[in-house]
């Protein structure tokens, strides 16, 4: 009686630890759903604040453009295009970092990554630009054609390089590591110097006291 007593325990021991488990389990998928749907959310809402300030920088770009080509012929296509696109580089940044992706701890490293980005798709967009609106595409189709380029390839560049806490804190530590490598090999190779200057210095004493230790000698053989 008492084996099978034990064996009775064992089994409800089991079966708790097991219904436990699955609890768990499902607590950990709910969990993960969860997190997945808040993901999705906020990824969702971060297009949408994107596509807002991208439309404001356009509108921004749209206007300085048409002041400076069409309303008062002021400059050519290229000119008018390159300072448009700077004024709407300006105005999206700013309220992008500020308002929807919130991630860059060090705006220096963010400006310098986005400045990059613009030094590949700047020349791209005014000489293609230049060359479409050079053998008769309309000006304005133009402009509009490169902002939709920019805005499909800058978000996907804002949003896994430049605003990437992960990725900007890999720069940063490998920057860190680098400055203290460089210090080290600095202090070492100042060290060394200083080991050989107090070389140099305690075998030009020697050299000294064995001369004025001779130089008696020397006088007393002369005598």
């Amino acid at each position: 009686m008492e084996k099978e007593k034990n064996v009775l325990s064992e089994d409800n021991s089991q079966n708790a630890d097991n219904q436990g488990n699955i609890v768990n389990n499902a607590y950990s998928q709910e969990n993960i759903v969860n997190a997945e749907k808040k993901d999705t959310k906020t990824q969702i809402i971060q297009f949408l604040k994107f596509l807002g300030f991208s439309l404001s920088a356009g509108v921004i770009q749209l206007l300085s453009f048409e002041l400076l080509y069409t309303w008062t012929e002021a400059l050519p296509w290229w000119p008018a295009y390159l300072i448009s696109i700077v004024l709407s580089v300006v105005w999206n940044f700013t309220f992008n970092r500020k308002f929807t992706f919130k991630s860059a701890s060090n705006v220096p490293l963010a400006m310098t990554i986005v400045a990059i980005y613009y030094c590949m798709f700047i020349p791209v967009s005014v000489f293609g630009g230049d060359a479409l609106e050079g053998i008769g595409w309309n000006g304005t189709l133009v402009t509009v054609l490169m902002m939709v380029i920019n805005f499909i390839t800058e978000f996907f560049w804002d949003k896994y390089i430049v605003f990437n806490d992960k990725l900007l804190a890999k720069v940063l530590k490998k920057k860190v590591a680098d400055t203290q490598n460089s210090e080290q090999d600095h202090s070492e190779e100042h060290m060394q110097n200083s080991s050989n200057e107090e070389v140099m210095q305690s075998a030009v004493s020697e050299e000294v006291t064995l001369d004025t230790a001779i130089k008696p000698i020397e006088n007393n053989d002369d005598k």
